[in-house]
């Protein structure tokens, strides 16, 4: 299995990574912003399980494929920015639905199932972890001691934990702010929009992410 010094190195450099805000950040931000701690909190969750989708993936070989090829890197970078971009769009003309909630008033309820799924899309679209992983996981695998699939796995599963700890702190903040802006009708408002703003702003900076090669 994997060593200790090696794991130790990876979830330093895991920790590193993470705390840098990135697509998947920002993401957990704006829903924290749009819906509150719960669909921040189940965001994580779904970001998580796509993140680690793609660590299976990896250790599978898979990953190697996304990795080297611009065109299936490219394809996937796409296709993330442009559903991170559709749902800023979505939040943006539903931002008056926040507050008729704290209101009283019916609004169309978000589904935590819709909202997990959202998570997960864009786990697995994250260009960041992709790269991430395609490149960096295999070179803490020791090959030596066998089983470089279950070594990947664990490896990935340590990168996820931090960033399941980290991803909660950001959304719970912002989740926090949320509760501020709750106080005035006017700040209540701009919620949504700051939220869908955010999220199509970051759909913009995906698909603009480019790679060396």
């Amino acid at each position: 299995m994997v060593s200790t010094d090696r794991l130790v190195a990876f979830a330093a450099l895991s920790f590193l990574l993470i705390i840098v805000p990135g697509p998947s950040v920002l993401f957990v931000i704006g829903r924290a912003l749009a819906h509150g701690r719960r669909a921040a909190l189940t965001t994580v969750l779904g970001n998580t399980l796509g993140a680690y989708l793609l660590v299976v993936a990896v250790a599978l070989g898979i990953g190697s494929l996304v990795e080297r090829s611009v065109l299936v890197f490219t394809a996937l970078k796409l296709a993330g920015a442009a559903y991170l971009v559709y749902l800023g769009v979505k939040a943006w003309r539903q931002r008056g639905s926040l507050r008729a909630a704290f209101a009283g008033e019916e609004v169309a309820p978000h589904s935590g199932l819709r909202t997990l799924w959202e998570g997960f899309a864009v786990g697995v679209a994250n260009p960041k972890t992709i790269v991430f992983f395609a490149a960096v996981l295999p070179q803490f695998v020791d090959r030596e001691q066998g089983h470089v699939t279950s070594q990947m796995l664990l490896l990935g599963l340590v990168f996820n934990l931090i960033a399941v700890v980290s991803d909660s702190v950001w959304g719970l903040i912002a989740a926090t702010a949320r509760d501020w802006f709750a106080r005035s009708p006017r700040r209540l408002s701009a919620v949504g929009g700051i939220g869908g703003l955010t999220m199509i702003g970051l759909g913009v900076t995906v698909a603009a992410t480019g790679r060396k090669d």
